[in-house]
């Protein structure tokens, strides 16, 4: 029997991690979900393998070529745009027409026993059987509701509370006749569970439901992720882990160089070629990828590492996930949940909160505290101001949502009731920020008195005649598509270091 592996997935929820990576490349315990999908069908003679791809497809490719490693034969169908569950799968038709064959996802973690899965398909004579498997929440899964028999009776794909009337949910693995693509258009989206399954049970085909025992995690969010580390570390699920166990749950791959005075505390995982130096400490959970370097005095808990990452002296990991090329510095904090993507650049003592997304090839400067995820902007800043008040490149550094956190974290160093003179030049940008900025100055209980277009001496000097302070908003002088955010106290004057200092705490307490 042959199997098809469904890798073309976006896996647009696990961003960064997915931005320059496909989801089934994504390492678990130092080796991409789909290769322990692919172990797991070669160890239930399942060698013969089409795996259908679509985003990044040429990374799949490259990475696990003809399959000649696993000792298993690979071949690929590529869709040039999406086709559902079910049209990835047609794509592949001319490779699965001669016999039953089955179909799993590449980016999901499982152990289930495919076959008895296989068996049970046989036995009952089935056009098509989807494993199932129990959850103990089910409102992220389709449910499907099976007979004394096994046959099929109901799907509900994604339900609310008020409809879960069963915690057995549709895993997205099937064993399929090939008559099966007689019901699946070629070249559009179709999806299994939504399209192809109810038209089968309305012709009365025979649909079973196989209940598997083991595990299973579908692997779409940070959580889940970070989760299905934990469960391999814990060998709740059956999967092969590369190295050597050198205590209880500490496992250490080849070439890894761990100094005798580091504190291990399992389980975790050491990637081969790691070096983890003298008085690190690493608590459960953690998984460190290929040739990555811990230097002393760093902590890590729960954080998963992958390849060829720079940790720096003193660095506080917790809870998070850090990309491939990535350069943590000394004494950096990066807190529970939060994402750096690949190749960034975290500098030395900066402070990285809690779910917080740094998507790849970014840096965030020394010392810098970023509470907001780092997306389009180039870097995570360490002070908002600089020569001319707070400046960036409009609508990718300076935002309307910046500039209204910006106007509020201002208001917030203002009595109530205050009066804030706001004024802007000529250009279409400076009225779109403007407006934001009164937006929020008057939902933070502050008057505005604005006078729309006007120089900046007649900005200073208006605010000087009875304000609390000001805000003007131009274009950089001699950089068109830069924009200054400035800042006045009540005599019209530039916001002290002091006012700037405290609107800058401010503002990274939100």
């Amino acid at each position: 029997m042959k199997a098809v592996v469904m890798a073309g997935g976006e896996g647009t929820r696990l961003r960064p991690m997915t931005s320059s990576m496909p989801k089934p490349l994504l390492p678990v315990a130092n080796r991409p979900i789909m290769e322990h999908v692919l172990r797991l069908l070669k160890r239930h003679g399942l060698s013969e393998t089409v795996v259908t791809v679509q985003f990044l497809a040429s990374l799949v490719k490259n990475y696990f070529g003809d399959g000649e490693e696993l000792g298993m034969e690979l071949t690929y169908a590529n869709e040039e745009k999406p086709l559902g569950t079910a049209g990835s799968v047609k794509n592949a038709e001319e490779a699965l027409k001669d016999d039953a064959f089955l179909v799993i996802s590449g980016d999901a973690l499982t152990d289930f026993d495919l076959t008895d899965l296989i068996e049970f398909h046989k036995e009952k004579g089935a056009l098509v059987t989807v494993c199932l498997t129990r959850v103990p929440n089910p409102l992220e899964f389709g449910i499907t509701i099976v007979d004394e028999e096994g046959k099929v009776e109901r799907f509900l794909e994604k339900p609310t509370w008020g409809q879960v009337f069963s915690d057995t949910v549709n895993t997205g693995i099937y064993v399929m006749e090939p008559e099966v693509f007689d019901y699946v258009e070629a070249d559009v989206p179709v999806d299994w569970s939504g399209d192809v399954f109810p038209q089968l049970m309305k012709e009365g085909k025979p649909i079973y439901g196989y209940v598997a025992e083991g595990y299973w995690e579908d692997v779409g969010t940070h959580e889940s992720y970070v989760k299905a580390q934990a469960d391999v570390l814990e060998g709740k699920v059956d999967v092969e882990i590369d190295g050597f166990e050198i205590s209880p749950g500490v496992w250490v791959a080849e070439g890894a160089d761990v100094h005798p005075d580091a504190v291990l505390r399992g389980p975790l995982y050491i990637g081969d070629y790691a070096k983890v130096e003298a008085d690190v400490e690493m608590r459960e959970h953690t998984v460190i990828g290929s040739n990555v370097v811990v230097k002393s005095g760093a902590f890590l808990h729960k954080t998963v590492v992958h390849d060829n990452v720079y940790i720096g002296q003193q660095s506080n990991l917790r809870g998070c996930v850090i990309g491939k090329n990535t350069d943590i510095m000394r004494a950096s904090r990066i807190e529970d949940g939060a994402v750096i993507g690949d190749e960034c650049l975290v500098g030395e003592e900066s402070i990285i909160q809690g779910n917080v997304r740094v998507y790849p090839f970014k840096t965030i400067e020394a010392g810098a505290f970023v509470n907001t995820s780092v997306i389009w902007e180039s870097r995570g800043q360490a002070h908002l101001f600089g020569a001319r008040g707070v400046s960036g490149i409009l609508n990718v550094e300076i935002t309307p949502e910046l500039a209204v956190r910006l106007a509020g974290a201002y208001a917030t160093t203002l009595k109530k009731g205050s009066t804030v003179t706001t004024a802007r030049d000529h250009s279409r940008g400076a009225r779109a920020l403007k407006r934001a900025v009164i937006s929020a100055l008057q939902a933070s209980a502050i008057d505005v008195r604005d006078l729309e277009n006007v120089p900046l001496p007649v900005a200073r000097q208006q605010t000087a005649r009875g304000s609390a302070g000001g805000i003007m908003v131009r274009t950089t002088p001699g950089v068109p598509d830069s924009v200054d955010i400035m800042f006045f106290d009540e005599r019209g004057s530039d916001l002290s270091a002091g006012g700037q200092r405290k609107l800058d705490r401010v503002y990274a307490r939100q």
